[in-house]
């Protein structure tokens, strides 16, 4: 396939057929990524404000051979937003279409439309007396619609489920301009193929998602939150399923951390009250909601005396007021920006089955201290109730990562192969994007990516869909 412009013939073309105000100037925001590995580039910005006016975006760019490029909050960290290289796409912004259509308590339901910001779903659903549980660092700008077409995870997956989990039904533009109108609040519909979850996950290169059902949740009574210093890895596990067995879906999250993301905070936010003098090697950060009853201090009171007889924790923290409680989840929402100030040689967002994750931190250990000779550091930390890792390795004190420049990309195949070898995603909860298209050639299923090629080429034969995301490019595209 060969992109035609979004050049000034086509923007006048659009203009003809849409309000005003649809087609703007764009801006370099929309031209950039989070981590600055990828420059987008500039062709026709559009803004609609309905479905009707997506779909005839959708239909004239099929019709003309133009690339798009749905752009959400741009909080993305794989470089699915920004298309570097080829004739200029249409990037298809949905910022205007941010209403809540519908709250249904009684449901436990809520409609927003895909450009809502996750944080004002979120409170338009606490205004019902409900939960909608997605909960991300980047909650104050990504949108809905992101959300949903990255699959994106957050904290409360254990207990919650990813996006995918929280979507009941979708309305959604293919590549032709057809509109899909599946915003069903059903919880059994078993009539077919599931549009939905194929979509869901999808990065934009199936169709745009413009307005999502969304499942919501009981408010929790009591809400708590305790920080354990833990011995090692093995006994985080261990800890995880006395916690369950004592507390059951309680249990809203379960955050491992290691001592070098405390110390890169120590560097580099010292204004961040630790609890502990001394930095603990590993520790896990629970939090639970629960109805009303005993109090989440009562629980995590016992689970604590438990693990101190069962040899799995050292020491705690119990939040014992709501500003307590926000302090000990500030630590931990701190320490991407703490990593981000160092700067990583190579970042990953990994997962393995949860008994595995002992061993793999070992042999990753391993396999970096081979590679660079012992100085580089390792932060590995992330969700350890559902297995994602976030394992990032940076360099050696007083050194920064353009020294590493020629490691970049040995690190990461070390520990992507690593990955492989315990039957691991190299892609737990960011997605492929343009970063990761040549991990999931080499790790992926071959009768999977036959079959993810087969349904591309059915519903976007043209390939005008988020071009380069997820699948390669070849060299005809360009």
């Amino acid at each position: 396939m060969t992109y035609a412009p979004a050049d000034s013939a086509f923007a006048a073309h659009l203009s003809s057929l849409l309000p005003e105000g649809v087609l703007c100037p764009v801006e370099p925001r929309y031209l950039e990524e989070p981590r600055g590995r990828y420059q987008g580039t500039a062709g026709l910005l559009a803004k609609p404000s309905r479905v009707e006016e997506v779909s005839l975006l959708l239909r004239e760019a099929n019709a003309a051979g133009v690339a798009v490029v749905p752009y959400g909050g741009g909080t993305g960290l794989v470089g699915g937003q920004v298309l570097p290289e080829g004739p200029a796409p249409l990037i298809l912004s949905l910022e205007r279409m941010n209403r809540i259509r519908g709250v249904y308590p009684q449901e436990n339901a809520l409609i927003a439309e895909a450009g809502a910001i996750l944080a004002d779903v979120q409170s338009a659903a606490e205004g019902a007396e409900r939960l909608f549980p997605l909960s991300l660092a980047s909650e104050g700008t990504a949108q809905i619609g992101g959300n949903l077409a990255t699959n994106a995870g957050g904290v409360n997956v254990l207990r919650y489920g990813n996006a995918r989990d929280l979507c009941l039904g979708l309305e959604a533009v293919l590549p032709s301009g057809e509109i899909w109108h599946g915003l069903s609040r059903l919880r059994k519909d078993n009539t077919g193929y599931d549009l939905r979850n194929l979509l869901i996950g999808a990065e934009g290169t199936l169709g745009v998602i413009t307005a999502a059902a969304l499942k919501l949740a009981p408010l929790p009574a009591q809400q708590g939150t305790a920080l354990f210093v833990v011995p090692s890895p093995e006994a985080a596990i261990a800890l995880l399923a006395m916690a369950r067995n004592l507390l059951g879906d309680g249990v809203s999250a379960f955050e491992l951390i290691h001592r070098q993301g405390l110390e890169f905070l120590t560097e580099h936010l010292p204004e961040l009250r630790q609890p502990f003098e001394r930095r603990p090697e590993w520790s896990v950060l629970i939090d639970l909601g629960l109805p009303p009853g005993p109090g989440p201090e009562e629980g995590l009171t016992e689970l604590f005396e438990r693990a101190l007889e069962s040899d799995l924790a050292l020491d705690g923290v119990i939040a014992q007021s709501e500003g307590q409680r926000q302090a000990l989840w500030n630590l931990r929402e701190h320490i991407p920006e703490g990593n981000r100030r160092v700067g990583a040689i190579s970042s990953h967002d990994i997962s393995v089955p949860i008994s595995e994750i002992p061993a793999f931190i070992q042999r990753g250990a391993e396999v970096i201290a081979r590679i660079g000779e012992g100085d580089m550091r390792i932060n590995c930390f992330g969700h350890l109730g559902d297995g994602n890792l976030h394992y990032n390795v940076f360099p050696a004190k007083g050194r920064g990562r353009e020294d590493y420049d020629g490691l970049r990309s040995v690190v990461k195949v070390a520990v992507h192969d690593l990955v492989a070898e315990f039957d691991g995603s190299f892609s737990a909860e960011h997605g492929v994007g343009r970063m990761k298209v040549e991990d999931l050639e080499i790790y992926g299923d071959p009768m999977k990516l036959s079959a993810m090629h087969a349904i591309k080429q059915a519903l976007d034969p043209k390939g005008i869909m988020n071009p380069g995301a997820v699948f390669r490019l070849s060299s005809s595209d360009k």
